[in-house]
């Protein structure tokens, strides 16, 4: 007689939001990833840009995962990253962009160009043989627009990755230090006023 083998439950893992703070430095990003695909963290999306301040890149990371304590502690090691903070659980305004592009006869274009306007999603070119358009919102509101024509085949998507910030006020843990403040309101650097 067998005994009944016992399978410990796997952790449900969710979409987790964070933002950091990097210095814009060359190979940051690279470090940044690899470290998260080392230790097996899954990246659903990733957007980076200059941020307010010169010298300093923002960073919206969308991790799969059951907690993301994790992630920010092997972030926060990294000696580029300034600050990190998840904002899965806090007020905090999400957007993404998205053009697609359908290729087919006039009323299937017709029929994407009625798509789009339900939606709010902008004709940014179009021919006698393709639509192109894109649709900025929340990730909901792309993926709703994006399901509605993906029965008019989608040729080609592409899609920013998520941007968030967080409402109110910036908590310090994402606020750039003073001396990077400083040099862009054009005090000299520390090592060039001593």
């Amino acid at each position: 007689m067998s005994r009944p083998t016992f399978t410990p439950a796997m952790p449900t893992t969710r979409p987790h939001t964070l933002i950091a703070l990097l210095q814009d430095r060359p190979g940051v990003l690279h470090r940044t990833v690899t470290l998260l695909r080392r230790r097996g963290f899954n990246i659903v999306s990733l957007a980076v840009g200059r941020s307010e301040v010169p010298g300093v890149s923002r960073m919206t990371l969308v991790v799969d995962t059951a907690d993301a304590t994790q992630v920010v502690a092997q972030l926060d090691r990294l000696v580029e990253v300034i600050g990190v903070s998840d904002v899965t659980r806090e007020r905090a305004v999400e957007r993404e962009t998205a053009l697609a592009k359908v290729v087919g006869l006039h009323h299937t274009l017709h029929a994407v160009a009625t798509i789009a306007a339900e939606h709010g999603a902008t004709i940014v070119d179009q021919d006698h043989e393709s639509i192109i358009t894109e649709i900025a919102g929340t990730p909901e509101q792309v993926e709703a627009y994006l399901a509605a024509i993906r029965p008019h085949r989608i040729a080609e998507l592409m899609r920013t990755g998520r941007l968030a910030m967080q409402r109110g006020r910036t908590p310090m843990v994402l606020e750039a230090p003073a001396h990077y403040r400083a040099q862009a309101d054009g005090a000299p650097a520390e090592e060039e006023a001593a």
